[in-house]
Order: structure tokens, then sequence, then C-alpha cells
């Protein structure tokens, strides 16, 4: 199974963002976090910003929108050529008319859970996501700890996507390095971001490169 690491840019220089997107090119795609100071305690970027992101990023976009109202506005993201737009289930009023309405635009279309979410009740509607986000740490501020307790919400995601044979991906945020990599792998996840354990580091491809061949000795399994 294919894994692919998506590293954050909450943890770049925000200064020189051109220059940081440029050091992680060898990843797959630039975790974008977007946070209104509403559905999350931070603020962050907004669309103007992953607009010109976009504009001199060598790879795709996976913009995460932890907002309120994403019926409203994650569209906007999608038309500004964004590759992956993951909002948060907790926030939309529609999560399956909103995820048709990205995937329309040509954005792959993702649902995050927050820890304390419960997974059963998307369980069921797989076909409509492109990606589903567990977050490993509670959603508004990078460099948190890693929370295991939300691996089990992997592993019933993993059993239905196996049995239904949709191609939806599992993507983990939150504490991500090269030792807990290994256990969201070996829970299923095949899509990792990873925020300071990227660029916190002068060789940024190393550092990609490592967390993919940890993720891949434990993603065999699935």
């Amino acid at each position: 199974m294919a894994v692919r690491i998506n590293p954050s840019i909450l943890s770049a220089d925000f200064v020189n963002l051109e220059a940081e997107v440029a050091r992680i090119r060898s990843a797959d795609f630039v975790h974008v976090d977007v946070m209104d100071n509403h559905f999350v305690p931070n603020l962050t970027f907004g669309l103007a910003m992953v607009e010109r992101l976009q504009a001199v990023s060598p790879i795709p976009l996976d913009v995460h929108l932890m907002m309120d109202d994403p019926d409203r506005w994650a569209p906007g993201f999608a038309e500004a050529g964004a590759g992956s737009v993951t909002f948060h289930a907790e926030a939309a009023s529609d999560a399956v008319a909103l995820a048709r309405r990205l995937r329309s635009i040509g954005a792959r279309a993702g649902i995050a859970l927050k820890p304390g979410t419960a997974v059963e009740p998307y369980l069921g509607q797989l076909a409509e996501f492109d990606q589903v986000l567990v977050m490993t740490v509670e959603p508004g501020f990078g460099g948190q700890s890693f929370l295991a307790s939300t691996m089990p919400k992997l592993g019933l995601l993993r059993a239905a996507a196996t049995a239904s044979g949709f191609d939806v991906w599992l993507q983990v945020d939150g504490g991500i390095n090269e030792h807990t990599i290994a256990v969201a792998a070996d829970s299923g996840a095949d899509t990792f971001v990873a925020g300071s354990s990227v660029f916190a580091f002068d060789d940024a491809a190393e550092r990609i490169g490592l967390l993919r061949e940890v993720a891949t000795a434990h993603s065999h399994a699935h």
C-alpha cells in the first residue's frame, strides 16, 4: 500500500514559505492548516495565502479547514486549485453534500474527525469521501503529543475501507514523528501529516524519506 507524507507548513518559517515548500518537494502534498479562531483557538492562513501557495508550490496542496461553516467556505479552496480539501465533521451541516460539491469542482474531498468524535456514523459513507483525517491531537496548535487513544478509529476505518473496496485515504495529523508514524501505519493509516519532525531539520528531504521508509515498513499488513 502506497504511503503519503504531507508536511505541515504550520511548522514552517512563515516569512519564507516559498523556500520552505521548495524544501519539501519530495513529499506528496503540502498540508495547509486553515484556522479561523472560532472552530479552533488559533488563526493561521486564509484563502489569499492559499492561492499564493498554490502558485509557487512544486507539489499539490492538502488543505485542512479547521473552521466554522465549511459548507460556505470550503468550495473556494477547491476553486483555488487545492488538490485536496478536508473539512471537519463537527463543523459541516451536510458533509456528504459538501464532499460532492468539492469533488465536482475537481478537488479530493476529505472529512476530519477530532479525537473525541466517533467514527461509526461515517463508516457507511466512505464512498462519499476521498480521505478521512483522524486527528491524533486536539486541533489548533502544532507541536502537541500524539494521542494513541485515537488508533482504534483507524482500525475501524481500515476494516470498513477494505471490506467496501473503496480507495479512501486514511490520514493522521498531530504528533507524527519517526516513532508514532509506525504506530499509526500499523493501525491502518496511509497518509501522514508531519510538522516539526520535517521542518525542524536542515535536510527536510532526508526526514521525508525516513518517515516514508518507516511508514512503508509498517503498512505491509493492509
